[in-house]
């Protein structure tokens, strides 16, 4: 036994330098990418897209090689061998690797250059504001995401293939009973503030000077424990977060100088994603331990730090004053509970990123039933204007006025992230669940929020998310977490709670 111990170990170390290898091209290919969403210059696009499909092919190469699906089903046989951590590495990842196999190299190719050509068509697009400059292009993944349907294989809806690539175990099943039940519990919520007085938030859109809005934004991120040193921020067309490993994990925001909103939930929110990926294990890099959970799990941060938290009366309590300073003529004479009341107003609006709380799960509700309809054939590309409209006009009441605020304002499309959607409001709805356990294992939660202290809670997060990597799924990890799977009702008392304060309800 010792000595196929031994063996063991030492095919495990193979095994994990073979990990971290292609890590090391796939974090290259990180690098590149976010590299085109901030400084590449317009002519290089071309070339970068040529750079990203080479190294996208090296890496499935490497992935899909005979020799690692060897050594995998070689130790996957030896597991009992292993420690718990390792084992689970080799069970996810020959998962990953059978997965990986199925797809063919070519398809490989085509898809990453796809998605370059894609990208710069919506950039393109939302220049001149017409969907039908990315229309020809988006046809053309679409085309590419069926295909990828159907070398994953799926039960029921071809939808479900793709999903599982964001949130392992979703279906269209849960989604669609999760989503029947945001229409049902949230629609009398919103019925409900529409008939009370609409705070007002005026001041929100005075002019807000932009290096002024930057190093706050700054001073959000250090207050909330980002590490500088192992980060940075950048401005891009639209803010999202990039790990090349846990000592380099950056951001991006974007600023208008007309919205206050824009720029600090952007980084409040961005930073909850970044203080998640510097915190996963840097001795798991490359293994499915130094991975995030899922998507839905990596969104739970980021609304847990923009709206239980970045949201809440106590963050201000602590923070309000120091914005005030910044911008005393615009917010001198607000109080913080006028403040507070304007930064949580319940409209429906045009825009997902900037869309409150409330009505921020009906705009994900519409691009999850544009997705299924795309993949199944419902839609066509062709038609996704009109589509799109007429959702927005249905469930949120509102008329689209240009492309540019309607079908071309997400990026997710353009990268090829069908199934990416739902993520968003699975991660509201785990949020909650976190945070009231939060608040019930934290004496005085609110209480050190309210200092502008944010230590302790980190360190909960670190240790009953972050650290766990992806040995858990999404549900698993939640019932570790709360002693239970995800249940909607911890996001409906939330809601119920603090919008029933702010309208008087």
């Amino acid at each position: 036994m010792a000595q196929t111990t031994s063996s063991a170990a030492k095919r495990y170390e193979t095994y994990k330098g073979k990990m971290q290898q292609i890590a090391d091209i796939r974090n290259a290919i990180a690098v590149l990418s976010w590299d085109q969403e901030t400084y590449l210059p317009e002519k290089g696009a071309a070339f970068r897209g040529q750079q990203m499909t080479t190294l996208s092919t090296i890496a499935h190469e490497l992935f899909t090689a005979a020799d690692l699906g060897t050594l995998l089903e070689s130790l996957d046989n030896d597991r009992q061998t292993l420690d718990t951590v390792a084992a689970k590495n080799i069970t996810l990842s020959l998962e990953d690797y059978r997965k990986n196999a199925k797809y063919p190299a070519s398809f490989v190719a085509e898809i990453s250059k796809t998605t370059n050509e894609c990208y710069h068509a919506w950039i393109n697009a939302r220049k001149e504001g017409n969907y039908a400059v990315f229309e020809p292009v988006l046809a053309k993944m679409v085309e590419l995401k069926k295909q990828e349907a159907d070398i994953l294989g799926y039960e029921v809806h071809p939808y479900n293939a793709l999903l599982n690539e964001y949130e392992k175990g979703a279906n269209t099943t849960m989604l669609d009973t999760i989503f029947n039940d945001v229409k049902i519990a949230l629609t009398p919520l919103l019925r409900n503030i529409e008939q009370k007085p609409q705070v007002q938030r005026d001041f929100l859109y005075l002019r807000y000077e932009r290096n002024r809005q930057w190093e706050f934004g700054i001073q959000l991120l250090k207050a909330m424990g980002y590490d500088m040193n192992a980060g940075r921020q950048d401005v891009s067309e639209h803010p999202f977060t990039t790990s090349f490993s846990p000592q380099d994990v950056r951001v991006t925001t974007r600023i208008d100088e007309n919205d206050f909103s824009n720029m600090t939930w952007s980084c409040i929110h961005e930073g909850g994603h970044a203080l998640y990926e510097q915190g996963l294990d840097p001795e798991a890099y490359g293994l499915p331990s130094g991975e995030a959970t899922s998507l839905g799990i990596h969104e739970s941060q980021s609304r847990l730090w923009e709206n239980n938290v970045g949201r809440s009366i106590a963050f201000w309590t602590h923070h309000y004053p120091q914005l005030q300073q910044v911008f005393p003529e615009n917010l001198g004479n607000v109080s913080l509970r006028d403040f507070y009341k304007a930064i949580n107003l319940v409209q429906p609006s045009l825009i997902r990123t900037e869309a409150d709380e409330l009505t921020y799960h009906f705009h994900v509700m519409v691009r999850y039933e544009i997705e299924k309809g795309l993949l199944d054939g419902t839609y066509k590309t062709s038609e996704l204007r009109e589509v799109w409209n007429h959702y927005y006009k249905e469930f949120l009441h509102v008329s689209v006025p240009n492309d540019t605020q309607g079908v071309l304002q997400d990026i997710h499309w353009s990268h090829g992230s069908f199934g990416y959607f739902p993520t968003y409001s699975l991660g509201s709805f785990y949020a909650a669940q976190f945070f009231a356990a939060a608040q019930a294992q934290l004496p005085d939660l609110d209480g050190q929020i309210a200092k502008g202290e944010y230590n302790a809670l980190l360190t909960w997060l670190r240790q009953q998310v972050h650290r766990h990597g992806r040995s858990f799924t999404s549900n698993e990890l939640c019932e570790k977490i709360t002693g239970q799977p995800l249940n909607f009702k911890y996001f409906l008392d939330y809601a119920t709670q603090k919008f029933g304060d702010i309208y008087g309800l």
